[in-house]
C-alpha cells in the first residue's frame, strides 16, 4: 500500500539576513543600502503588529572614527485599521531617522540614539530598527479621509452615539437630586 504524495508549494519568505550589515567589513567612508519591504518582511518579524505594507528604505552609513552614523529614509505605506470604522486603510509613511552605532564589549541599546554592538562580531541587524522607525512614523490616530469610512459602520456609530446621548438626557431628567441644581444653573 502506497502513501499519497503531497505536493508542497514553494513559499518565498523574506530572509532577515538581508538586513544584517557587517560594519567591520565596510571599506568605504560612506555606503548606501536600499531595502524594499513588503508583506513577507512583516511576516518574517516575530511579534510584528503590522502585516501588510510596501515601503522603500534607504540607509546611508558613514564610517567615522570610533562609531558609525546611519541615516534612514523611509517612504511608502502600511495597512492599518481605521480607528473609526475598523476597515483596513493605507497609511502613508515618510520618515527620516538617525542612529549612531559604536563597537564595544557587549550589545547595548540603552540609549535611544546610540547602539553598541559586540566588537568581535561587528554585525548590525537593521530589521528591528527599521520596523521600529516605521511604527514610530504611524500617527497615533489613523482614520479614513472624510467620506471614506465604511458607511454601514458609520451609521451604526451615529445610532449608538445618539442612543447614549438620549440615555444621558433621560438620566438627568429622572434624577431629582440634579433638578434643583439645573434650575439654579438656568436662572
Amino acid at each position: 500500500m502506497g502513501y499519497p504524495v503531497l505536493a508542497i508549494e514553494s513559499v518565498t519568505m523574506c530572509s532577515l539576513e538581508l538586513y544584517k550589515i557587517d560594519l567591520k567589513g565596510l571599506t568605504e567612508a560612506e555606503t548606501t543600502r536600499e531595502f524594499d519591504l513588503d508583506d513577507d518582511y512583516f511576516a518574517a518579524l516575530d511579534g510584528s503588529q503590522l502585516e501588510h505594507g510596501a515601503l522603500h528604505v534607504s540607509v546611508s552609513i558613514r564610517k567615522m572614527t570610533g562609531f558609525f552614523e546611519l541615516q534612514f529614509h523611509t517612504e511608502g505605506s502600511v495597512t492599518v485599521s481605521c480607528d473609526r470604522c475598523l476597515d483596513d486603510m493605507d497609511q502613508p509613511i515618510e520618515a527620516d531617522n538617525h542612529l549612531l552605532v559604536k563597537l564595544g564589549d557587549t550589545y547595548s541599546d540603552d540609549d535611544d540614539d546610540t547602539v553598541t554592538i559586540d566588537e568581535n562580531e561587528g554585525i548590525l541587524d537593521l530589521s528591528w530598527f527599521i520596523y521600529e522607525f516605521v511604527m514610530l512614523a504611524i500617527p497615533i490616530k489613523h482614520v479614513h479621509a472624510p467620506g471614506k469610512c465604511n458607511s454601514a459602520m458609520t451609521r451604526k456609530l451615529d445610532e449608538l452615539s445618539g442612543a447614549v446621548r438620549s440615555g444621558e438626557e433621560e438620566a438627568e431628567a429622572i434624577d431629582p437630586r440634579w433638578e434643583k441644581l439645573l434650575k439654579l444653573k438656568r436662572e
